[in-house]
């Protein structure tokens, strides 16, 4: 488990982490996300000792960083990728890293197949595209067999078949019993992996809380409605209170969206009015569309507004 409380790092009179408190739960892959220049990056350096916070705490299991006797075989971090002597190979990379962390030599070879890396481990670092630079720095990640894994932006770099491998790695990680946090921009991705998130803003704490529920308040959720009897039950839903927009041209095939009343209704209303339905199904925004909404204060670079 991860336990942040009142985190606050000043770069000069640049107050970059404010106040920052929240907790990785084990067994959950857990999306952290924010606005360029939000603090993600600084955080996550913070929590590994990178960079040193003028107050708050970061605990693994109970423990601060520096207490941990070999961090590695509790904390798998992998912040940069590319952070790699390019001149080595694969192989010979998590050799050293094993070696200087008093690991098992059999962790190498573990760590290359889990990433699909074994084939190439003889070649050097710098031949690797940035994709397999990811998995490789994963594979160094879990030399040390941890209970935490961080990472940022893991999936930059891989083409979609690398995506969904990493997609499916976090979470079988996390199914194994580790606690996952992981800083993206691919929202997609983290709508199908991540089951909590903590969302911050200029620093500052903006949401914590499982993935459905942080969708589900700050977006609309709406009624498909096709029907050929389409004009009139507008009307009718209308006549209860409904509010109506459409997604094409209004016709049978192209349906209307609703708010204002539930499936249920609808189709009692349809029912009783003895008109036939096509479509009758939920349409919930995104978690792009959640996140845009909540953090649309806190954009480091916004457009103007259109005239």
């Amino acid at each position: 488990m991860i336990s942040v409380e009142g985190l606050t790092k000043r770069f000069g009179t640049t107050l970059a982490i404010d106040d920052l408190s929240f907790d990785v739960q084990p067994g959950r892959v857990t999306g952290f996300l924010g606005p360029n220049g939000s603090g993600k990056s600084t955080t996550m350096r913070c929590m590994v000792d990178l960079d040193r916070p003028q107050m708050g705490t970061v605990r693994f299991s109970g423990r601060r960083y520096g207490e941990i006797a070999q961090p590695i075989r509790m904390i798998g971090v992998l912040l940069d990728a590319s952070y790699v002597h390019p001149g080595r190979s694969a192989r010979r990379h998590l050799e050293w890293l094993a070696m200087s962390n008093h690991l098992e030599r059999q962790r190498v070879d573990e760590a290359l197949s889990l990433v699909g890396l074994s084939e190439v481990a003889h070649r050097r670092v710098k031949t690797f595209s940035l994709g397999m630079k990811q998995r490789l720095g994963l594979a160094a990640t879990m030399l040390g067999d941890p209970e935490v894994i961080i990472l940022d932006e893991p999936a930059n770099g891989l083409d979609p078949e690398g995506i969904r491998w990493m997609r499916d790695m976090l979470r079988y990680l996390a199914g194994q019993g580790r606690a996952v946090l992981v800083s993206s921009h691919q929202l997609s991705e983290i709508a199908l992996m991540a089951e909590d998130l903590v969302v911050i803003g200029r620093g500052k704490l903006i949401a914590q809380e499982p993935a459905s529920s942080f969708i589900a308040r700050h977006t609309t959720t709406r009624v498909r409605v096709r029907s050929p009897q389409l004009d009139s039950l507008v009307h009718a839903m209308r006549e209860q209170g409904a509010e109506v927009s459409f997604s094409g041209e209004a016709t049978a095939d192209d349906g209307a969206l609703v708010t204002g009343l539930s499936m249920v209704e609808i189709g009692e209303l349809a029912h009783s009015r003895n008109m036939s339905l096509h479509e009758l199904s939920e349409v919930t925004d995104s978690l792009e569309d959640a996140f845009l909404a909540v953090t649309k204060d806190d954009q480091e670079y916004r457009s103007g507004d259109s005239q």
